[in-house]
């Protein structure tokens, strides 16, 4: 088959059609016909060289997928043939086939379309663990999300909303901001021009937030501890200002502040299918009823995927790029 690779690590010129083997369901596993696949931060990072797949996984790139299964590997159920699936995988969602196991996918709610359906399996993923697991935000309390605008924050910002949380979110560019509250933010702060720290202190009335979810990282993170509540809980998922920071500890001991981070890609077979049972049970139907969607912001034949990388590392993109065969 035709399969999306990058031949050298590099800018998105990189990113070539070449000939890779049909793939083969191992147990637990299914064949999907891809019908569409997700873009993410991380097929950026394989592509840089950054990130490389686990041994064994196909260079291949393409973490989330939605497609339809055409066979069963062993001990999947055969009842699946035919089905569409949303599936999160370790590699290979930029072809026409893939495989996933049936521990990491979910039957595709008839309201999704196959585009939105492939927009979700890594961001549900992520908010999932990181703001709920690691974060642990509860109902009634208040999240800081940065990158409110991309394809991670537009789902988290639904997602807690949902939960009962009072939702502050920081963008750079306003003309978003009254779909960013129509998704579920309660107060959008424009970060070039506004001290977000000074705006969070001043809505919770000098509480603070509960949680923090950051993607940037470096000065970021000292700025977001001063925004905290006592007890509050800061999660980091990436770094676009360096991954070195420096912390006053004593400030986290005195105010009881806690540090989390994680990555979805190294994470065990075990823990990526616990973590999709609870989404099962709390998020599934949210998605059935449509209190939750993914926000699209374009669509790429799946031989333009160096087009679509160049689209995402713009950082004009409001939602989420999705390559369709």
């Amino acid at each position: 088959m035709q399969a999306i690779v990058a031949r050298e690590p590099g800018d998105a010129s990189v990113l070539v059609l070449a000939e890779r083997p049909m793939p083969v369901p191992g147990a637990g596993e299914v064949l999907l016909r891809v019908l569409a696949a997700g873009i993410n931060r991380p097929d950026v990072m394989q592509r840089q060289g950054i990130a490389r797949p686990a041994p064994g996984i196909t260079d291949v790139l393409g973490l989330e997928v939605c497609g339809e299964v055409v066979a069963c590997g062993p001990g999947a159920d055969s009842a699946l043939v035919g089905q569409r699936l949303m599936s999160l995988v370790p590699g290979g969602g930029y072809a026409p086939w893939c495989t996933a196991s049936v521990d990491h996918s979910f039957v595709v709610p008839a309201p999704l379309s196959d585009i939105e359906a492939a927009a979700l399996p890594e961001g549900l993923f992520t908010v999932w663990h990181n703001l709920f697991e690691l974060g642990r935000l509860a109902m009634g309390e208040t999240v800081l999300i940065h990158g409110a605008a991309g394809g991670i924050g537009t789902l988290a910002i639904q997602m807690a909303h949902a939960a009962g949380c009072t939702v502050i979110v920081t963008d750079n560019d306003e003309a978003r901001f009254p779909e960013l509250e129509a998704l579920g933010a309660d107060l959008a702060i424009c970060w070039p021009t506004t001290d977000f720290t000074q705006a969070c202190l001043d809505y919770t009335a000098g509480r603070g937030v509960d949680v923090v979810l950051d993607i940037v990282g470096g000065d970021y993170v000292r700025r977001n501890l001063q925004a905290m509540a006592f007890g509050g809980r800061h999660v980091s998922l990436s770094f676009m200002q360096g991954s070195a920071v420096s912390i006053e500890l004593l400030t986290l001991m005195q105010r009881q502040l806690s540090l989390h981070s994680s990555t979805m890609r190294p994470q065990s077979h075990a823990e990526k299918a616990r973590m999709a049972k609870g989404l099962a049970h709390h998020v599934m139907p949210l998605l059935k009823s449509r209190r939750i969607t993914p926000r699209i912001h374009a669509t790429f034949p799946v031989g333009e995927a160096a087009a679509s990388h160049a689209m995402l590392e713009s950082g004009k993109v409001f939602g989420k790029l999705v390559l369709v065969p």
